[in-house]
């Protein structure tokens, strides 16, 4: 049952992203001036601690019984699986579109923020699905060897950095609810028993940094490949199933 709701209001949320998409998309030009962003070694700081955290656990012994220690915790009296957190990790980075709808600005216009989701989802996935197929970190469920990194933990905290940078001089509360979220987010995926703490931190730092990059990035990327192009239409569309789940991206020239 819950599944059925989780897939009707991404459909629902999907259906107004796109819809927002073909009715904007043309009246709004490619920001020629778009919002500079300056990655210095103060903003990687956090990030890069949670991933290395999360990466010495995978071989940490340690870290290891830390994790069980948690588990046992969390999971001690828990007789029903919430599934919350499938849905949730799309939360922060829907939100941003949600807010445009309602009239609400951010810093980018709708094509521009949505070249910068779609770079950090790319490398938020090449990062999670690589270290993956590397760590082979078994489930606490013993359900598979995909453990590390928790990759919907990666998509929540990309999400809120996505809106935190988006609306941080609206309001700080908009991203730090956000960011809420995604703790949420992450602290269901070791309630639902699929992630060690570990993983979810390292999911985290690895969310968190590909936004920031995907910001620095983009006017660069822009500025050469797209200075004498404009784009047509651009459409962004959550899809959700049992098996998989991830966003739909479509941009035309």
């Amino acid at each position: 049952m819950m599944n059925k709701y989780i897939v009707t209001a991404i459909l629902l949320i999907g259906m107004s992203t796109h819809t927002l998409a073909q009715d904007t998309i043309h009246a709004q030009p490619i920001c020629k001036d778009s919002v500079k962003y300056k990655l210095g070694y103060k903003q990687l700081i956090v990030p890069a601690a949670l991933i290395g955290i999360g990466i010495v656990g995978v071989n940490s012994d340690w870290l290891k019984a830390r994790n069980g220690a948690i588990k046992e915790e969390i999971t001690e009296n828990i007789d029903k699986k919430i599934t919350i957190d499938d849905f949730s990790q799309y939360a922060p980075m829907v939100a941003v579109y949600g807010l445009n709808l309602c009239g609400i600005k951010g810093e980018h216009n709708l094509r521009d923020r949505t070249m910068i989701l779609a770079i950090s989802y790319s490398l938020m996935g090449i990062t999670v699905n690589g270290l993956k197929r590397i760590a082979r970190e078994e489930r606490p469920d013993g359900s598979n060897n995909g453990s590390f990194p928790s990759g919907h933990t990666a998509t929540a905290f990309m999400g809120a950095e996505f809106l935190w940078d988006e609306y941080k001089n609206v309001s700080p509360w908009i991203g730090v609810a956000g960011y809420a979220v995604a703790a949420g987010t992450g602290f269901f995926r070791m309630y639902n028993n699929k992630h060690w703490l570990t993983d979810v931190l390292g999911g985290a730092g690895i969310g968190m940094l590909s936004t920031k990059v995907a910001y620095y990035v983009y006017p660069r990327i822009k500025n050469k490949l797209f200075k004498s192009k404009s784009l047509k239409n651009v459409s962004l569309i959550p899809y959700y199933s049992p098996k998989n789940s991830g966003l739909y991206c479509q941009i035309s020239f």
